[in-house]
This record gives structure tokens, C-alpha cells and sequence, in this order.
């Protein structure tokens, strides 16, 4: 168990990117090509990306716990900490997303009942939604790969200056 703890932000890492990732360029495209109807594919991709958001909102709040107990005792360095900022935009685009604009979007799906929301009058307004909320995941994403990178012992190295 201890073990466990000791990786712990690793795995939070790993799954965090790695479910930003496989969802939302893997998984997602493959259900909107395999599925011929689009309401069901928009249904389901969003009920992925839902619970990716509430697992990186999770990972997200063990990284930055982590990184907070890793400078205790002098509180003011975390505010010069990269990697504290990077978790953080993470962390505040997976909120806006989770918390702002996925309900929002949800709220037109119903509202556009029994049309598809991109056959109703709600169309314009959710695919100017979709498109910042597609920005928004690209960034987290983005900013995900950099952490990674980041956690990468350097090649003459073997330690790591993030984990």
C-alpha cells in the first residue's frame, strides 16, 4: 500500500492524460463513426467525457495536493512552481467544462427535444458551445502532454524534477 501512495501522483498523471486522450481523440471519434445515429453518438460521447472530466477533476485534485505537501514548510515557493500552475489552468479548464458549459450544452439537448439539438433552433448556440468547449479540452490536453514530459527523468538522469 505504501508503495501505492509513493506513485500515486504518477498514476494520477498517467490517468488523467491518458482518459483526456483515449476518450476524447480515440474513443469519441470512433463512436461518431461507427454509430450511424448522431443523437445516440452525442449521447454517449458525452456521458464519456463526463466521466473523464470528474476523473481528471480527481487526479487533478491528488496532483495538486501533491505538489502543495511537497513545499511544506515554505508555502511561498508553490506560486514559482511551473508544474503548480499548469495542474491548476488544468484543473480550472476541467471545471468550466464539467460545471459551465457541459450543462449548458445538456440543458439545449433537452430544450431541442424530440429534434436533435443540431436540427433545432438550438444549433447555432450549441455548436458555438461545442467549438469552446472543444478549444478548452485541446488545451487541457496540451497542457496534460507537457506534465508528462515534464515527469520524464532526462535522459543522463534518473531523477525526475516533477514527481
Amino acid at each position: 500500500m505504501k508503495r501505492i501512495f509513493l506513485h500515486l501522483p504518477a498514476i494520477a498523471l498517467t490517468a488523467w492524460v491518458g482518459g483526456l486522450w483515449s476518450i476524447g481523440y480515440l474513443a469519441v471519434p470512433l463512436i461518431f463513426h461507427a454509430q450511424p445515429d448522431r443523437q445516440l453518438s452525442g449521447m454517449l460521447a458525452g456521458e464519456m467525457l463526463k466521466a473523464v472530466g470528474y476523473l481528471g477533476l480527481t487526479c487533478g485534485g491528488i496532483l495538486l495536493l501533491h505538489k502543495i505537501c511537497t513545499v511544506c514548510g515554505k508555502p511561498e515557493k508553490i506560486w514559482r512552481e511551473q508544474t503548480f500552475w499548469v495542474i491548476t489552468t488544468m484543473l480550472v479548464i476541467g471545471l468550466i467544462i464539467q460545471f459551465g458549459l457541459s450543462p449548458v450544452m445538456a440543458n439545449l439537448k433537452i430544450q431541442a427535444l424530440p429534434l436533435d439539438v443540431m436540427h433545432s433552433a438550438f444549433a447555432d448556440r450549441f455548436k458555438i458551445l461545442h467549438g469552446i468547449s472543444s478549444i478548452l479540452y485541446l488545451m487541457e490536453s496540451l497542457l496534460g502532454l507537457y506534465l508528462l514530459v515534464k515527469s520524464q527523468p532526462e535522459q543522463t538522469s534518473d531523477k525526475s524534477d516533477f514527481l
